[in-house]
């Protein structure tokens, strides 16, 4: 059984819809990143990559922003901000499976309604 989502996609084409995709350039033994498609909403790109900022500031411990910070932290201001795509992308793939099938992030913390944090 295929799960449709609100673009009617599977989640690796979620980032496509979004236009957080990368668009790879290959001719013979040539093989390039062009960066990402932007295909999708300009302003749900904004907003995922607000997102991602966020989640790094918010959820410090989590396995995405370990990754993010791991990969990128010492890098310069350019190479944050091509990271902080990648992690918008991971991210919309995470939430996807969250609203899909109830899988928290790994290491994300919830909010329980009486504001103390709860584990996932």
């Amino acid at each position: 059984m295929i799960t449709r989502t609100a673009c009617g996609l599977v989640p690796p084409a979620t980032a496509g819809c979004l236009g957080l995709a990368p668009t790879p350039y290959a001719s013979g033994t040539s093989e390039v990143e062009q960066g990402i498609s932007k295909a999708g909403n300009k302003r749900v790109r904004w907003l995922l990559v607000e997102l991602a900022w966020s989640w790094l500031r918010f959820q410090p411990a989590s396995q995405l922003s370990c990754w993010f910070n791991e990969r990128f932290a010492g890098a310069g201001k350019r190479l944050r901000r091509i990271g902080i795509v990648a992690l918008a992308r991971r991210l919309a793939i995470a939430l996807w499976r969250y609203l899909e099938f109830g899988e928290i992030p790994p290491g994300a913390t919830l909010k329980s309604s009486r504001s103390a944090p709860v584990a996932a």
